[in-house]
């Protein structure tokens, strides 16, 4: 649906930092009600800009840890969407939270606020690991989290887990898949533990103090969560993404299929139009930007042709796969053609399936889709 948007909004709050994180986020909760109207007044920024012929598909709420904010902050930014903007009947309305920062209570006022699936960041089910990442939760703090998800009403409920820990071995890892897919979840987010500059656990691994994994023991990994979660009934729709039938996470397609969507809070990031835009990281200085203008962007760029093209190809291919009639009627067919032979390399080496109009990664090809990319790009 051409006439779709979807809103990101980024809440940088949190109780502590993880070592590995290396998202935007902040422990010092002072400033909340002046971000609150920071945040009104951006989000009205853009009332005119959109016109009337845009409908929000999506709302997610990331962060840091946007549960912290309260189920009032949510529903006021709600209403702020609902009373200027138009929404589609069904929309999907994300909250990323933590284990151990609500309760049954909460979660039951965050579904009567409009929260229609929640993200939890579980990260494992081993309390060594959760004791290693600094994560605020034990194991069964998770569970119960989970579980209580459930008794509030939510049926759309994300995991995220990190495989490839230091010292994490492949039963370990597996004894996590198990876990999950035992818990009345219908999404699993599984990552590869990245090393992101900056943070405190990638000095610990430059100064030796941490080892993790090589690349093959990261890939092996991979592939093993793809079998697993697969034969447990997870569809596979993106490299790090499962779902059950019908729980694709509406958001994060929107990503991967090139639509516009508008990010607001410190450090967001915007593309409508074939432009990009980011706001600045620091709350006081997103504050005090709104406060002068009403946006807060630190920078901006507008992509060219090919830029948009091989931005296309590469999101369509981390996901659901490639469809040639698509690529074609946006962006005609002498790319392609200029390609063939490499992709249809790729499929002898059964790294693709190509069928028709369609390319999609084998198993074997996610775990290898960055070199891959660098090869057809």
């Amino acid at each position: 649906m051409k006439n779709r948007i979807s809103f990101y909004i980024h809440i940088p709050f949190c109780d502590h930092k993880c070592i590995y994180c290396d998202f935007y986020s902040i422990i010092n909760l002072e400033n909340r009600r002046y971000f609150l109207a920071s945040l009104k007044r951006e989000i009205l920024n853009f009332k005119n800009i959109l016109g009337a012929e845009r409908y929000v598909s999506t709302v997610f709420f990331g962060g840091g840890t946007p549960s912290l904010m309260g189920p009032d902050f949510i529903s006021d930014i709600l209403e702020v969407i609902y009373n200027n903007f138009k929404t589609l009947n069904e929309i999907e309305i994300t909250l990323e939270t933590n284990p151990g920062t609500v309760n049954k209570d909460v979660l039951q006022k965050y579904k009567n606020a409009g929260v229609n699936r929640l993200s939890i960041g579980v990260q494992s089910f081993h309390d060594k690991d959760l004791k290693f990442l600094t994560r605020i939760h034990d194991s069964s703090t998770a569970i119960k989290t989970i579980n209580q998800s459930v008794e509030a009403g939510f049926e759309n409920i994300n995991v995220d887990l990190i495989f490839n820990l230091p010292n994490q071995t492949k039963d370990e890892w597996l004894e996590n898949l198990q876990r999950v897919v035992n818990l009345p979840v219908t999404h699993i987010s599984a990552y590869s533990l990245i090393l992101e500059r900056g943070t405190i656990l990638n000095k610990m691994v430059l100064d030796g103090k941490v080892k993790i994994g090589d690349v093959d023991y990261d890939a092996e990994l991979y592939e093993t969560t793809i079998d697993f979660l697969t034969s447990n009934g997870f569809l596979q729709y993106e490299i790090s993404n499962f779902c059950k039938e019908g729980f694709e996470c509406e958001h994060n397609l929107a990503y991967w299929n090139h639509c516009d969507y508008l990010g607001f809070g410190p450090s967001a990031h915007s593309f409508l139009n074939g432009k990009r835009w980011w706001n600045f990281s620091s709350l006081k200085r997103y504050i005090s930007e709104i406060d002068k203008k009403g946006n807060a962007i630190r920078g901006e760029e507008e992509l060219n042709r090919k830029e948009l093209l091989e931005e296309f190809v590469m999101l369509a291919l981390r996901s659901k796969g490639l469809d040639l009639v698509k690529l074609k009627n946006k962006f005609g067919s002498e790319w392609f053609e200029s390609k063939k032979s490499i992709f249809k390399k790729l499929k002898n080496d059964q790294l693709l399936i190509w069928n028709d109009d369609f390319i999609k990664f084998t198993p074997k090809g996610y775990s290898l889709c960055d070199e891959i990319l660098l090869k057809i790009f």
